[in-house]
C-alpha cells in the first residue's frame, strides 16, 4: 500500500470508526435502526449501480422499497420476515406484470427481476442482524464482531502481501492467497481474545476464540462474493464515496454473512 494511498485511507478510517462508536454506543433504538437504513441503502445503490456497465437495470425504486419492507420485520416484531417476503414477491409480481408491458422490455425481464430482487435479501436482510444483535446483546458484543472482522482483514492483507502464493479464489479475488486466509484467522483470534479480555470477559475464553476463527472464515467467503459482482462488471471498487476505501458496499462485504453468522452463533452457542 501506497505512502499516497494510506494518506487518503488514514482520516477516512479515523472519522467513520469515531462516527460508528458514537451511534453504536449512545444512539436510541430508533437512531441506530435509521442509520442502519442509511448504511444499507447506500450500499444497495451501490450494488445496483454496479450492473449499469452491463446495461442491466434493476428497478432502484422497487429495490428500495423492499429493502425498507424487509428491514421493517426486524425493528417491529409483530410484523413477520415471513409476511415481508411474501409482500416483496407479491410487489414485485404487481410492479413487473403492469411495467413490462413491451417486447423490448420482456428481454431484459428475467435479470432486472433477478438483480431488483436480489439486492434486498442480500443486503438488507443480512445487515440488519445489526439491529437484535445491539438490542439483545448492547453494544460489546458488536465491537467484538468488528475487532474479529477488521483485525482479521488486516493480518489477512499482510500476510498476503508478505507471504502470499497460492491463490485461493482467483476468479473472485485474484489477490486473496490461503497464506493471507491463515494470517486473517490468527489475527481475527487475536482480536476475539483482545475483545474478550477488554469488554466481555463474562464469556469463556475458548468460546470467543473459537468464534472468532469461525465468524473469521465466514467472511472470507462473505468477501469474495461481494466481489463476483464487481469483477462480472470490470471494476475494482462498488464506489468512490469514501476516500481510499472504495464505496461503502466496499467496507460491508465482510459483514454482509458475517453478521447473521455470529447473531445466530451467540444465539446457539454462547447462550
Amino acid at each position: 500500500m501506497s505512502l499516497r494511498s494510506l494518506r487518503k485511507r488514514v482520516p477516512t478510517a479515523l472519522v467513520l470508526l469515531i462516527l460508528v462508536f458514537l451511534v453504536i454506543q449512545f444512539s436510541p433504538h430508533l437512531g441506530f435502526f435509521l442509520f442502519l437504513q442509511i448504511i444499507i441503502l447506500a450500499s444497495l445503490f451501490e450494488f445496483y449501480n454496479l450492473f449499469r456497465l452491463k446495461k442491466l437495470f434493476p428497478q432502484k425504486a422497487l429495490g428500495v422499497l423492499l429493502a425498507l419492507i424487509i428491514s421493517t420485520s426486524f425493528y417491529f416484531e409483530s410484523f413477520s420476515f415471513e409476511l415481508a417476503l411474501f409482500l416483496c414477491l407479491f410487489l414485485s409480481g404487481l410492479y413487473y406484470v403492469i411495467t413490462f408491458n413491451r417486447l423490448e422490455k420482456l428481454v431484459t425481464f428475467p435479470a432486472s427481476v433477478s438483480l431488483t430482487l436480489f439486492g434486498p435479501l442480500y443486503l438488507s436482510f443480512t445487515l440488519n442482524f445489526f439491529y437484535p444483535l445491539r438490542e439483545e446483546r448492547g453494544p460489546f458484543y458488536i465491537y467484538f464482531l468488528f475487532a474479529v472482522i477488521f483485525l482479521g482483514d488486516t493480518g489477512a492483507y499482510f500476510f498476503g502481501k508478505l507471504w502470499g502464493r497460492k491463490k485461493m479464489v482467483p476468479m473472485a479475488s485474484p489477490r486473496k492467497t490461503w497464506e493471507g486466509s491463515f494470517g486473517g484467522i490468527l489475527f481475527a483470534v487475536l482480536g476475539a481474545l483482545l475483545a474478550q479480555q477488554t469488554f466481555l470477559k463474562s464469556i469463556p475464553l475458548w468460546k470467543a476464540l473459537l468464534s472468532g476463527i469461525l465468524v473469521h472464515a465466514v467472511a472470507q467467503l462473505s468477501d469474495p462474493l461481494e466481489s463476483l459482482f464487481k469483477r462480472a462488471v470490470g471494476v475494482k471498487d462498488s464506489s468512490k464515496v469514501l476516500p481510499g476505501h472504495g464505496g461503502v458496499l466496499d467496507r460491508m462485504d465482510s459483514l454482509i454473512l458475517g453478521t447473521p453468522f455470529f447473531y445466530y452463533l451467540i444465539k446457539f452457542f454462547w447462550s
